[in-house]
């Protein structure tokens, strides 16, 4: 059991590029494709059809639909994402759905959803 909470850790801090060079050695000596098989755990088990079209998207958007009730927690992380001041930070949080970030890699996408969801945020990706 601790020999796998040791891999797990290990692979939670794997970096991109590590991360790159391991799904190598899987697809080429192993045969098996991670991409591949992310989607179809996202599509709940099964082969999705639209698998390659999600396989193909490398820049997201994160779009905040509503702030949810703690909208001063919202603006204060929206803040921090953006770089914005307080302001304009406030002004994307007020016209919701607005985009928070555009044109960014999936995980930077996934983490920002994650922040604002756990601050009362409704998030989406596109």
């Amino acid at each position: 059991m601790a020999d796998l909470k040791d891999f797990a850790e290990q692979l939670v801090n794997l970096t991109v590029k590590e991360v790159n060079e391991l799904a190598d050695i899987l697809k080429e000596e192993y045969g098996i494709e991670p991409a591949a098989a992310a989607v179809a755990v996202a599509a709940g088990g099964g082969a999705a059809d639209g698998g390659d079209a999600a396989e193909e998207k490398s820049e997201f958007d994160v779009i905040l639909k509503a702030a949810g009730a703690s909208k001063l927690a919202v603006v204060k992380l929206v803040k921090e994402l953006t770089g914005l001041g307080l302001k304009d930070a406030k002004d994307i949080v007020d016209s919701a759905p607005k985009a928070v970030k555009e044109g960014i890699a999936k995980d930077e996408a996934e983490g920002i959803k994650k922040s604002l969801e756990e601050a009362g945020a409704e998030v989406e990706l596109k």
